[in-house]
């Protein structure tokens, strides 16, 4: 487990499960967890903030077992993955109670917001809660399931315990039954996303039919997916006729990719990547092509002028440093 970046607890209790932070979370987190076999003869570990999940044998025990041995271990590790999922749908459930209820609480967001004015962008959709930023994060079905809040000096927070693997904060989505080619920013309309947010107080936290799913007439358009909100924002200013989803960070942008391909088979796909230029493996931009390999979608990253700052590394980056 320390090898793949979790710091497990030192007394691990046969048959429990464990939670503990996932890789480079801070001490509340919980996303990491283990589960020790009653036999001792192995376990399971992961990180749902990850996505990931690994095994672990007893190496004397993997060499002397036997094919039956091997069989039981294998349902043990069956067993425990049906387990794990079950407290996982419990939590995931839970968060999507406690995001309905907040979002629904919480006000227009104020245009003068520290961070929208740091960022250049207008609030659009999203909602103050509490002095901070709320924003939705949904399924590709277009339920919410979590919710990310931004404080005055951009520190971001997903909601504890909800789903964000191959979920998104949905930026811009043209209007499913308004004529190509007239950009919308809708309210009003019946089957556009930022009407439904107001609606979801009657659908129990669904939002409707989104612009690339199966049943929208946009299903061929162009759908850009990127990291951070802000930057999603700026991309759909640039490009008003085009669905934009941000997919909170870039080790989400693999799930997000391969989600919208699979109900949208014809839709043009651009991951617009990070480009952590000073990063030691600049993760936005491997991350962006490893999502667009699997994804059958393109790449683009910021283009910097010859004078624009290394410390740059998103479209909204540019955007400011471009306007400033």
């Amino acid at each position: 487990m320390i090898d793949h970046g979790l710091e497990p607890p030192t007394l691990i209790e046969r048959g429990r499960i464990h939670r503990f932070p996932g890789k480079d979370k801070g001490p509340g987190n919980r996303a990491g967890w283990c589960l020790f076999f009653e036999d001792g003869q192995g376990g399971c570990f992961g990180d749902w903030s990850a996505g990931f999940t690994s095994t672990w044998l007893n190496t004397s025990w993997k060499d002397a077992s036997t094919k039956r041995s091997r069989r039981a271990l294998m349902r043990q590790i069956a067993a425990a993955k049906t387990r794990l999922a079950g407290v996982q749908a419990q939590e995931h459930a839970k968060a999507a109670e406690r995001a309905l209820t907040v979002w629904n609480a919480a006000d227009p967001a104020p245009p003068d917001y520290p961070y929208l004015a740091d960022k250049m962008i207008r609030p659009s959709f999203v909602r103050w809660y509490e002095g901070v930023l709320v924003l939705p994060v949904m399924n590709l079905d277009g339920q919410l399931t979590s919710l990310q809040t931004i404080d005055p000096a951009g520190n971001k927070r997903l909601l504890a315990g909800g789903r964000k693997q191959g979920c998104v904060i949905p930026v811009s989505m043209p209007c499913a039954n308004h004529p190509r080619g007239e950009p919308m920013r809708a309210v009003n309309c019946a089957y556009c996303a930022y009407s439904a947010y107001r609606r979801a107080e009657e659908k129990d936290g669904h939002f409707g039919h989104c612009a690339y799913s199966a049943n929208c007439a946009y299903r061929s358009l162009k759908i850009f997916i990127c990291e951070g909100w802000a930057t999603g924002c700026t991309l759909a200013e640039d490009n008003p006729e085009s669905v934009t989803l941000a997919a909170i960070d870039a080790g989400n942008l693999k799930a997000v990719a391969l989600g919208v391909r699979r109900r949208s088979p014809k839709a043009t796909i651009i991951i617009a990547g990070d480009d952590d230029r000073l990063t030691p493996g600049n993760p936005g931009a491997t991350k962006a092509h490893e999502a667009a390999i699997a994804a059958d979608a393109r790449v683009t990253l910021p283009r910097w002028p010859d004078d624009a700052p290394l410390t740059l590394t998103d479209f909204n980056d540019l955007h400011q440093w471009f306007w400033r």
